[in-house]
């Protein structure tokens, strides 16, 4: 924002709209234009102060100054440089690092000024983020950084380039104790500073506006001759890229980084109580095709519906970090009854505020590799997980072979398999195929009464079996998909029962009963050791399948010879005694 010469106060003039405002004004506002909303560059103090709780920032390597190893001069020598900007800004480097409370957590902090030197990084920068990573792994604390540069300092030749690997190899050390670090991409922030420290965080989250990149557009063209679309660096472009995970308007900039410093981090957190779950459906199991359309009905509430009435305070997290944010993925972090927990769900809908995605449910590639950051984000703090499966299956175009998509969904089995935290997966609609495997290896599987679960679809299996997809009710009941028969065959813990007509009757009581089963889950499963976790799943999954022991078909006969039984006793005409064994079940 451009300052006036007036005399008095200082007056700064919107790059974006032209509006005037007080210097004292945009202070209040935190440096966001009041006319327009932009985001203007903040003072490296001001935005401490926003930040931090008031009077608990104690800055720490303040001595630390730049010299002039090379002797550089260009236009003007370097050490003139720095002695002007020394005294523009009233700071010593263009970083000003600390230790301070955010919402009564404990952090270390990292703010750049842009208006020293471009904040540039040379050595006395680079050490000082590195120094700040060394303190917080020392004390275990997470890090908050808040750039503003235009990478490394051209004046400091190779020992500035440099201070990119020592930046890295601190934040790596810092990750490797399972600390967190949340990086705000504020305008702008290039070079050296991006493609090191600044893209290495748990959480990315981009300012509105915000030109953020590795070379600058004006490089780009300036030596290859690329013309650039104006918002070719701009945050929001970077978040439909999957580039961040958030773009966040800095007034709300405090709460949520205080929401995020909360869950990301080990420790105890309280007990989730086991509810008392209501038994299995006692009717007759619904015709396999029946089940199919059921589990495809318009109306059947989406993993968002299921999100929105189980999962408080949830803050959707965004990308792979790699190619793309897949709308036919929605994850994030939220608390169920107030355990913090990171949900990742297939959403096949279109909401007002989300619209879906255009393949009907069926994610990308970059959606699975979605899912395996936020897996990988919970196995790191120890956070369990939930997935919510309704899929007709992995994207089948040639597109998501060209982008990996094998690999992708065997990278989330391989995760999932080793995650040192408890994972639930409930199958809520359509769990087609491999697409719906890549959530679904778990600590407990749950399926929904009209969900089904197939290796696949009905009408694909009829066209290759029979040559006629309209013999896709026949093949349905030969594939055993439904909910009992899974359950018979050892694929699924357990039957979620839908309310009365289908979870797409009432939204509410479906919800309640799969936060029921959820709940009761992680309670049991929040008990066990990490080690003993893994060796358990591990176990489950290496028993599927197995066929032909002694064991296994008596215990299938047992099985066979229970369900004759309980179907005889349903068939026995009602009396006193038969009432009263119903009552009891009731209860």
């Amino acid at each position: 924002m451009a300052r006036s010469r007036s005399a008095g106060p200082a007056v700064h003039r919107c790059p974006a709209c032209g509006a005037e405002a007080s210097e004292d004004a945009l202070r209040q506002s935190l440096w966001v234009c009041p006319a327009c909303g932009a985001h203007l560059g903040m003072p490296a103090r001001d935005r401490i102060a926003s930040l931090v709780d008031a009077g608990t920032f104690r800055e720490f390597d303040r001595g630390l100054i730049s010299t002039d190893p090379l002797r550089f001069a260009d236009q003007r020598a370097y050490r003139a440089r720095l002695i002007e900007a020394r005294r523009r800004t009233g700071l010593r480097e263009a970083v000003v690092v600390g230790a301070a409370r955010i919402g009564g957590l404990p952090v270390v902090l990292a703010v750049f000024e842009f208006a020293f030197l471009g904040g540039t990084m040379g050595s006395v920068v680079g050490e000082k983020i590195a120094k700040a990573f060394e303190v917080a792994t020392r004390r275990r604390l997470p890090v908050v950084t808040v750039t503003a540069s235009g990478g490394a300092r051209m004046q400091e030749g190779m020992l500035s380039l440099v201070q990119m690997a020592k930046t890295a190899a601190a934040r790596a050390r810092h990750h490797a104790a399972g600390l967190a670090y949340v990086s705000v991409l504020a305008h702008p922030t290039f070079g050296g500073v991006t493609a090191s420290f600044a893209s290495l965080g748990d959480i990315l989250i981009a300012e509105p506006g915000a030109q953020v990149g590795f070379v600058g557009p004006r490089v780009i063209e300036a030596t290859v001759g690329e013309v650039l679309p104006p918002d070719s660096h701009r945050a929001e472009r970077l978040f439909a890229g999957g580039m961040v995970d958030l773009v966040l308007d800095r007034r709300r900039l405090r709460e949520v980084v205080q929401y995020l410093l909360r869950h990301l981090r080990r420790g105890p957190r309280g007990h989730l109580a086991a509810e008392r779950l209501p038994r299995a459906p006692q009717t007759q199991p619904p015709e396999a095709w029946d089940v199919v359309q059921a589990a495809r009905h318009p109306q059947r509430p989406t993993a968002l519906a299921y999100i929105r009435r189980m999962v408080a305070s949830f803050v959707e997290l965004h990308g792979d970090r790699q190619s793309g944010d897949d709308p036919s993925i929605v994850g994030g972090l939220g608390e169920i009854d107030g355990q913090p927990v990171v949900v990742i769900g297939q959403e096949r809908g279109s909401w007002p505020d989300r619209p879906g995605g255009p393949h009907q449910g069926m994610p990308l590639p970059e959606g699975y590799r979605e899912s395996l950051r936020l897996m990988r984000l919970a196995g790191t703090f120890g956070l369990p997980v939930l997935t919510l499966i309704d899929t007709p299956g992995a994207y089948p175009g040639y597109e998501a072979e060209l982008r990996g998509i094998a690999p992708a969904l065997a990278a989330n089995l391989q995760a999932m398999a080793l995650l040192p935290t408890p994972v639930v997966a409930v199958v809520i609609g359509e769990g087609g195929s491999g697409g719906a495997l890549a959530l679904g290896l778990a600590d407990r599987v749950y399926m929904l009464e009209h969900a089904f679960y197939s290796v696949i679809s009905p009408e694909a299996a009829a066209a290759i079996l029979y040559r006629d997809a309209a013999r896709a009710p026949e093949v349905a009941a030969a594939l055993k998909l439904t909910a009992a028969d899974l359950l018979r065959l050892g694929v699924i813990d357990g039957i979620i029962p839908e309310p009365a007509g289908g979870a797409h009757a009432d939204h509410d009581a479906a919800a309640a009963a799969v936060r029921r089963y959820v709940v009761s889950a992680l309670a049991e499963l929040g008990r066990l050791p990490p080690r003993r976790l893994v060796e358990r799943r591990y176990r489950k999954y290496r028993t599927m399948g197995q066929y032909g022991s002694a064991w296994r078909e008596v215990a299938r006969g047992v099985q066979e010879l229970l369900e004759s039984v309980e179907q005889r006793l349903q068939r026995r005409p009602a009396g006193p005694s038969a009432a009263g064994a119903g009552g009891g079940q009731a209860g």
